[in-house]
């Protein structure tokens, strides 16, 4: 599932975040509402809705944890990460040490990953996305320029 919108949202003093109304409906009804939030890449934090959180949390189960790599891999990467439920009026209760990961504090932006949500201090997100049009050209050539639009 890839989730579309970009959103400006608001953490209140206790943590909590309204789900916009956009992107709940994009949700599928199975998940009721359950969501595994953790540190994500760059400072943001990713959400995942409960069933990608499944696929992913299978496949570092599969990691070797005889491996120095693969057993530091998944302390880090699991360290923090905490199921959250949406409330009655569709708010996240985001774990305070993850927003402070994050520096998270009032206004961010909550936008889509590939199958999952990222929720960014406003201002790491303008400096993170802060390239110029050349720039994101060579880097979609980079990333994209095998695949032809049908595949």
């Amino acid at each position: 599932m890839a989730f579309l919108g970009e959103h400006t949202v608001k953490i209140d003093a206790k943590g909590r975040m309204r789900l916009p109304g956009g992107l709940k409906q994009q949700m599928k009804p199975e998940n009721k509402g359950r969501f595994v939030v953790n540190r994500g890449f760059e400072s943001c934090l990713e959400i995942y809705p409960i069933d990608v959180w499944e696929k992913v949390r299978a496949r570092i189960e599969r990691l070797n944890q005889f491996k120095k790599k693969e057993r530091s891999f998944i302390r880090y990467f699991m360290r923090g990460a905490t199921e959250v439920v949406l409330d009655g009026q569709d708010r996240l209760n985001l774990p305070k040490h993850l927003l402070e990961y994050g520096g998270i504090t009032g206004e961010a932006i909550l936008t889509p990953g590939k199958n999952t949500l990222e929720l960014w201090d406003s201002k790491r997100y303008e400096a993170e996305l802060n390239i110029s049009s050349d720039n994101f050209a060579d880097l979609a050539e980079d990333v994209l320029g095998d695949l032809s639009v049908d595949e």
